[in-house]
């Protein structure tokens, strides 16, 4: 069966709703952590890449106040009009957008739209599919609008929709992610201020998916954030001017684990010593470094496993199991569950070489012999960021 490209999807599941063409369309990428594991919510640096995988959103003209959306291979559809509360849907983040798009000049005149959305990105895995979502639908309305914003504004109205009008906790880094990221490059956003570096980055990587997603995955997020709120309001006793958690100077930490306790102290340095790991891992980026880098990627693990308790024994034979084969790095990565690892190859390397068919395979034996079952594992290749695409 011949699968037809994200943009053809959009631009049919359009017609075929809709017995129309679209007037515009946009799309937008994935995302993957490299390193900032948790930091983003302490106001933290994160070190991103764009995934190959996006989502494309292909718009036409609709009734005045009124969004009809299709999404999906089965088509769903909704009719949201302004007004009528918040739906929890894709209807619910075009409308969102749209709001977000108002005071910028930057919607449809009307206020109304039909919107068809398709995605490569599986939703709740872990790979900001909401974002790229609402970065996609964004650059679409706005082009049919015929208007033109930059790609850090069309990643402000994104996170606004989601955040504020939504009601996602979300950080503004996968927004930033979906909109400037480059091929070859990683981008490292600082939480705090949504300032944004990209940097060259050569090596090649796996996505091992150890299928290990505990239902009490959200339930332990909250309860991070909320060990590390905890810890910013004892800590303030030391520092009255600290706000977030990651603003911590790392040449203090002997004063902060003197001034916490179990469990407050382990979280406390795990996201101290985050933060430095994605600096630096920027900058080892940025001077070729990959070997080193790798590295990194280790003690992140290492330390998210020990100091923050998040990982899961799938997750760890992953690690264990590339790092005998020889791969640069690996680590947990993502926060919806344990479930997908992050392997580090040579410079070059795309996956599909000796080398890396040799830690696969140590990998995919080491998994089955003690799960009795085979992990999924894919190469990741890196994307661009939101683009507007032809419909005709």
């Amino acid at each position: 069966m011949v699968v037809k490209p994200l943009r053809a999807r959009a631009i049919a599941l359009f017609h075929e709703a809709f017995a129309a063409t679209p007037r515009a369309a946009a799309s937008a990428p994935g995302r993957v952590h490299l390193l900032g594991e948790h930091t983003h919510y302490n106001g933290g640096p994160v070190l991103l890449i764009a995934t190959r995988e996006r989502t494309a959103v292909a718009v036409g003209p609709g009734e005045a106040g009124v969004l009809e959306v299709v999404a999906g291979a089965d088509g769903q559809r909704e009719r949201v009009r302004f007004g009528d509360g918040r739906p929890q849907s894709w209807a619910g983040y075009a409308a969102a957008v749209m709001h977000e798009l108002g005071p910028l000049g930057a919607a449809p005149a009307n206020g109304g739209a039909r919107v068809a959305v398709s995605s490569d990105l599986p939703a709740g895995a872990g790979f900001a599919s909401s974002a790229a979502l609402a970065v996609a639908a964004a650059g679409a309305l706005t082009a049919l609008a015929g208007a033109r914003l930059t790609t850090r504004q069309l990643a402000g109205v994104a996170f606004r929709a989601e955040h504020d009008h939504v009601g996602a906790r979300c950080g503004v880094m996968d927004h930033a992610i979906a909109a400037l990221a480059r091929p070859g490059r990683a981008l490292l956003v600082e939480c705090a201020s949504a300032e944004g570096r990209l940097v060259p980055f050569g090596g090649g990587l796996l996505l091992v998916d150890a299928g290990a997603r505990p239902d009490e995955a959200a339930r332990l997020l909250e309860q991070r954030q909320a060990e590390c709120e905890a810890a910013v309001a004892r800590l303030k006793l030391e520092l009255p001017e600290l706000y977030w958690l990651a603003s911590w100077p790392a040449g203090w930490l002997a004063r902060l684990k003197k001034a916490l306790r179990e469990p407050l102290r382990s979280r406390a340095v795990h996201i101290v010593g985050e933060t430095a790991r994605a600096r630096f891992g920027a900058e080892l980026l940025a001077r070729r470094r990959l070997e080193r880098f790798g590295e990194l990627l280790y003690e992140s693990h290492e330390s998210s496993r020990r100091l923050y308790d998040w990982s899961a024994p799938e997750a760890d034979l992953v690690v264990t199991a590339a790092k005998r084969a020889g791969a640069l790095g690996a680590r947990l990565t993502g926060f919806r569950g344990f479930g997908t690892v992050l392997v580090l190859l040579r410079k070059g390397d795309d996956g599909k070489g000796k080398r890396a068919g040799k830690i696969a395979e140590t990998i995919r034996s080491a998994f089955a012999k003690a799960y009795r079952r085979e992990p999924g594992i894919r190469v990741l290749l890196s994307g661009g960021g939101a683009r507007r695409e032809a419909v005709r």
